[in-house]
């Protein structure tokens, strides 16, 4: 539901009219955060950054807002990740609007322990989810089988898949029961003990930037095996759960049909 007369969204038509922002022009992201501050303060930083990126036609993370396919929401090109500019549709690539099949990421090396903890995980690509994405679009459709009253975040046509948090994003934000925010982390193989300060960042980025005083911020981490450290991480962080997930085949006999039937 819209705080103000328009729709986020057309307020951004509103902050390229009122700043007369040209064509080529770079818009910082910094840039339209303070015009909202200063003309629409009701309005949560989570969803003006969300809506920068439903609104420019290659950011990846728009597949998963409700974008018009009609060319209402093209408005920007996202030149890196805090730098924006109009969108031209005789010069630019077509927007994006679904998502593209999944490609296996290039893993970064930051060190010896990483390293194994990340060839750990594209071992176990070959048995489990393939891809984290795929995990993170099952429960987005299914958080009833965490918590019953779990439900995904949703404002304004801005879901809670990847949900931008200061240029990173949050696998799945969701709302509790009680209208209370639950960031959730996930790890499609063992989950180590470095995941507890990405997602206390984000639980704080959360509390600071979305929530209001009266809701809490509480953070669940979702692995297929939670490793000994991060069990013992966690037992000192009271708002932080653990979960570890199953996969589960059935199979059902189809008989054949007889061919001579009919």
């Amino acid at each position: 539901m819209s705080k103000y007369e328009k729709p986020v969204r057309l307020l951004f038509k509103d902050f390229v009219a009122d700043q007369n922002i040209a064509k080529g022009q770079t818009i910082s992201r910094d840039q339209v955060v303070s015009w909202f501050k200063s003309n629409y303060p009701k309005i949560k930083m989570g969803t003006i950054t969300a809506h920068f990126l439903k609104m420019s036609v290659n950011a990846p993370s728009r597949v998963h807002y409700n974008v018009n396919q009609n060319g209402e929401d093209d408005l920007f090109y996202q030149i890196n990740g805090g730098h924006f500019r109009l969108y031209e549709k005789e010069n630019d690539p077509p927007p994006l609007y679904v998502k593209s099949p999944p490609e296996k990421r290039e893993i970064e090396q930051i060190g010896n322990s990483e390293e194994i903890e990340d060839e750990a995980e594209r071992e176990y690509q070959q048995t489990g989810f393939a891809y984290e994405s795929d995990l993170r679009d099952f429960l987005s459709r299914n958080l009833t089988i965490i918590e019953l009253g779990l439900h995904l975040y949703e404002d304004e046509g801005i879901s809670g898949v990847e949900f931008p948090v200061g240029g990173r994003f949050i696998d799945l934000l969701a709302m509790d029961k009680h209208n209370n925010y639950v960031v959730i982390e996930l790890k499609v193989s063992k989950g180590y003990d470095r995941v507890i300060g990405q997602l206390l960042r984000y639980m704080a980025w959360i509390e600071t930037n979305q929530a209001e005083p009266s809701q809490k911020v509480r953070g669940i981490i979702i692995a297929r095996e939670i490793s000994n450290d991060l069990h013992l991480a966690a037992s000192k962080i009271p708002d932080v759960e653990l979960f570890e997930y199953d996969l589960s085949v059935s199979l059902r006999k189809v008989n054949k049909q007889n061919g001579n039937s009919g």
